[in-house]
């Protein structure tokens, strides 16, 4: 049997209840105004009333301004001489080139280690030891000579440094330093005494 689908009965369409119209963000501005308002007023209750000068059949002398006292002194502020007379320039960073030490004569024939001074960056200090080497292979990608320090400390806690270096000069700790800062990690100058 066949069927006639064009004389097929739609359902009627129902009707939806219309929507409120107003959107949600002005209620909130509404209420925030009507609580700032409600709030201003409480403050008002509160506030002691200012009593009012009530106009007096004065004489017109009384009315004029009485002449003005000494003005008060300015405040000196001689700190800004001070400053200029006491003003010592130091140098952004240490030379560069050290004058090395003369040569010390001895009359023994055993030879006294030189100590010489070299700079470390800390670039971080972990208690677990595949965070250092995470952080110790992602400096390494940077093209720094980073290594990691085990260090126990007082309380019997180990921890593990991951250091940067050793530099003997300033300007490669200047270098090593800037690629840092660069990357945005940040790191500590540490020096250390070496006997060669």
């Amino acid at each position: 049997m066949t069927r006639d689908f064009a004389k097929k009965r739609r359902p009627a369409a129902r009707r939806r209840q219309p929507k409120s119209q107003v959107p949600g963000w002005v209620w909130l501005f509404t209420g925030a105004v009507l609580g700032a308002f409600v709030s201003f007023l409480i403050y008002l209750a509160d506030v002691p009333p200012q009593p009012q000068q009530v106009a007096d059949s004065t004489p017109a002398a009384a009315l004029e301004p009485e002449p003005e006292q000494a003005a008060p002194s300015k405040p000196r502020f001689d700190f800004y001489k001070l400053l200029k007379e006491s003003e010592v320039i130091v140098p952004a960073t240490e030379a560069d080139a050290r004058q090395p030490e003369p040569a010390r004569t001895t009359s023994t024939t055993e030879a006294q280690p030189q100590v010489s001074e070299e700079f470390i960056l800390q670039v971080g200090s972990f208690r677990r030891d595949e965070e250092a080497d995470r952080l110790r292979a992602q400096l390494l990608l940077l093209n720094l000579d980073a290594y990691t320090e085990q260090v126990t400390l007082n309380n019997d806690q180990v921890w593990h440094r991951v250091l940067v270096g050793p530099f003997n000069s300033q300007s490669r700790l200047s270098n090593a330093r800037a690629t840092l800062v660069s990357n945005e990690y940040n790191a500590l100058v540490l020096k250390r005494q070496v006997e060669r």
